[in-house]
């Protein structure tokens, strides 16, 4: 028996095992998983991230947990289990690449990704943006959003017309700006939108982007905050002036090769 099989087995009928004895596990519900199946995935992303691959492959057996969990309650409910849930995602599968399963011919990815949304209005979808999920965070959503409509032709034709519009959507927020209008929200929401869909074009995700950056802030703040420490000063006592010389010095440090 394949290796693969076997251990799905082996989860599948440990789960079985523990919604039947354990105390927490028995007690839980959908609801009361999907916080929890959120947190997860962002682990699994701060572990790709950090290319630390044993955690990568520790969260995706966390994640696999949370499916067969569900599973096991839709199970319970009568409503559907991991046989159908597998079968159903099997089927989309070969229905979504026909290029693979039947005669359709493509030349490149972007032919797969245009049939892909064309193909998901055949299922009865009445929008191409019907499967954003309302509930993802901004940044992830606007992604979301720009690639499914570029999936139907949508899009900018080239990288320079987009950057145009981001300056164009930057000298639109300046204007609100100086007259202190009750646009001001708006414009900088056109001038996130506009810089995602950059992103695009330059080959970069922008969440992933700003989560480095981010970590990157957080180790040179937290540095520089060693560094004062070092020399008997307290943060909260420093003006501007003096801790910009101890982020610079924490932004040096962070440069320099690891020693031997």
């Amino acid at each position: 028996m394949d290796e693969r099989l076997i251990a799905f087995e082996r989860l599948l009928t440990i789960m079985d095992e523990l919604r039947e004895q354990c105390p927490w596990d028995k007690k839980q519900t959908l609801d009361t998983l999907r916080h929890l199946t959120i947190e997860e995935t962002y682990e699994l992303t701060d572990a790709i991230l950090k290319n630390d691959m044993n955690s990568v492959k520790e969260e995706i057996g966390d994640l696999f947990l949370h499916l067969v969990f569900y599973c096991k309650i839709g199970e319970e409910k009568k409503v559907f289990n991991v046989t159908e849930v597998l079968n159903g995602i099997c089927e989309k599968l070969i229905f979504r690449h026909p290029h693979i399963y039947s005669d359709t011919v493509v030349e490149n990815e972007e032919d797969v990704k245009r049939n892909w949304e064309k193909l998901k209005l055949k299922e009865g979808k009445e929008s191409v943006l019907e499967g954003v999920p309302s509930s993802l965070p901004s940044i992830v959503k606007a992604s979301r959003i720009q690639e499914k409509v570029k999936g139907i032709g949508f899009d900018w034709d080239n990288r320079a017309d987009v950057w145009a519009k981001v300056k164009e959507e930057i000298n639109e927020l300046e204007i609100e700006v100086e007259q202190n209008s009750d646009n001001i929200e708006e414009e900088f929401g056109d001038v996130l939108f506009s810089l995602i869909n950059y992103a695009r074009f330059i080959n970069i995700n922008p969440d992933d982007a700003l989560s480095k950056t981010n970590n990157k802030f957080i180790n040179r703040f937290q540095l520089m905050e060693k560094l004062m420490k070092e020399d008997n000063l307290k943060i909260e006592k420093l003006g501007l002036s003096e801790m910009d010389i101890y982020w610079e010095k924490a932004k040096n440090k962070l440069k320099l090769p690891p020693s031997d």
